[in-house]
């Protein structure tokens, strides 16, 4: 299900596998419950999330108090998250910010609307890799449900494999082309930052998306669009 990243006093990062449920569900154990047994840890507590089809770096809190103060950072957006995305149709702006309110629409599908009352914000780049395949690179502002699998959409470039927002044979991919790539903050005056490369899918391991990868191995060093 996962693999152990790091782990101090305060937390574990680990890597999730694509297509592991965060949640139980009918024919799954949680990531929680199962790393929690696996680490022989009985107090991890989740301070953010990711979906079945995300794969990727994900903390979990030793405390409350732990998960208390990193769950704050994350609220004051003070948790810098990168995610990659693989798509193979070309989008409408090839970089930029996507924000708009979200809204619940079918099939447990949501939509990017107009209105910006309580928008979901991400900025993002992306680069051609070659045979029509595009690498996307994501930062979220805030944290809203699918809110990257929206945006892509919105932009008319649906990750590879997404089940509910890809238009096609998305069966056709060996898994959803979604990681969280990297997390940087600061904690307890300590600086951290973890960087997960996916090595799952027979995409992430193709020259041209390690080649493509290279523009964007330190994100938090990139002029993303929109910032002051």
């Amino acid at each position: 299900m996962y693999t152990l990243i790091s782990e101090n006093d305060d937390f574990i990062v680990i890597d999730k596998n694509q297509g592991v449920d965060f949640h139980t569900s009918a024919d799954s154990e949680s990531l929680i419950n199962y790393v929690r047994e696996k680490e022989k840890k009985k107090n991890l507590f989740p301070v953010h999330r990711l979906d079945r089809m995300t794969s990727g770096l994900i903390l979990f809190a030793k405390s409350k108090e732990a998960a208390s103060g990193l769950s704050l950072l994350f609220q004051d957006r003070k948790i810098e998250k990168y995610y990659l995305a693989l798509s193979d149709k070309k989008p409408k702006k090839s970089q930029g910010l996507i924000s708009g309110d979200m809204e619940r629409g079918r099939r447990g599908a949501w939509k990017l609307l107009r209105t910006k009352d309580n928008p979901a914000q991400t900025r993002f780049f992306s680069k051609s890799c070659g045979g029509g395949l595009r690498l996307f690179i994501l930062k979220p502002l805030t944290g809203k449900t699918h809110q990257l699998r929206v945006a892509l959409k919105s932009i008319g470039s649906p990750a590879l494999g997404d089940p509910l927002y890809y238009r096609g044979e998305s069966n056709k991919y060996d898994r959803g082309y979604l990681h969280s790539y990297a997390l940087r903050f600061d904690y307890l005056s300590t600086s951290y930052c973890f960087v997960s490369v996916p090595d799952k899918g027979i995409l992430f391991n193709e020259e041209r998306f390690v080649s493509a990868l290279e523009n964007f191995k330190e994100p938090w060093l990139l002029k993303w669009p929109g910032s002051a």
